[in-house]
């Protein structure tokens, strides 16, 4: 039986709280989010953030809970994730470059909705919010964690860090409403080329480890 002490645990639930923080950083993706709601009301972007929020938490849990599994049942690493998140990053921090987002049909009702329900899913909880760091991290921690109670350690900072990112989405794009078109298009653009820069190191740091063992495969 494993005896844990408060010390302990607090220590676990610190490291998994700074180190899925550090990943997902909430307030890196407002600048993000905020030119794909131009068009939204305050109400309609707020769903938006609330959904992809949401949406993120239970993918987390559940690559937490048998992410190892599905990898190994289907002999996918994460380095592979890595490459296609570089991938999908890549491509919508050329969107953002041309600033094309904030010029999204929305003119109708079901598009609008439909639009919403796109980004929420993807590019905002996957892989923006749940990126290859970030289920990394929890198949990882859940894997290290000894007892159930560091299971819900890890489950619980999980739910803090997802609920700091719905604040930091719905706080910060009142705020980069007062920035204007203008003030929004510059900030597209200066975020696509920051998002492209983000996708090339996700797309290399998935690909060397994968050419290197090509090159250098270990004996059996």
């Amino acid at each position: 039986m494993v005896v844990l002490s408060m010390h302990e645990l607090s220590e676990f639930a610190l490291l998994c709280f700074t180190s899925l923080f550090a990943m997902i950083n909430p307030f890196g993706v407002a600048p993000v989010f905020q030119p794909m709601t131009t068009n939204m009301t305050h109400q309609q972007s707020r769903q938006v953030a609330l959904k992809a929020s949401l949406t993120a938490f239970v993918i987390l849990v559940i690559f937490a809970l048998v992410g190892k599994f599905i990898f190994d049942f289907f002999a996918v690493s994460v380095n592979s994730l890595r490459i296609v998140g570089g991938v999908i990053f890549f491509l919508l921090g050329y969107e953002l470059l041309q600033a094309k987002l904030s010029r999204m049909k929305t003119d109708q009702v079901d598009d609008l909705e439909s639009y919403s329900n796109d980004i929420a899913i993807t590019p905002l909880a996957i892989p923006i919010l749940c990126g290859p760091g970030a289920i990394a991290n929890v198949i990882i921690f859940m894997h290290d964690g000894e007892t159930l109670l560091h299971k819900l350690v890890l489950v619980g900072a999980i739910a803090a860090v997802i609920a700091i990112n719905y604040l930091g989405l719905v706080g910060a794009s009142r705020l980069l409403r007062f920035l204007g078109d203008s003030g929004n298009k510059v900030m597209m653009r200066i975020m696509g080329l920051i998002v492209m820069v983000i996708a090339v190191e996700f797309f290399f740091s998935g690909l060397t480890p994968i050419v290197q063992e090509m090159l250098h495969p270990k004996a059996v």
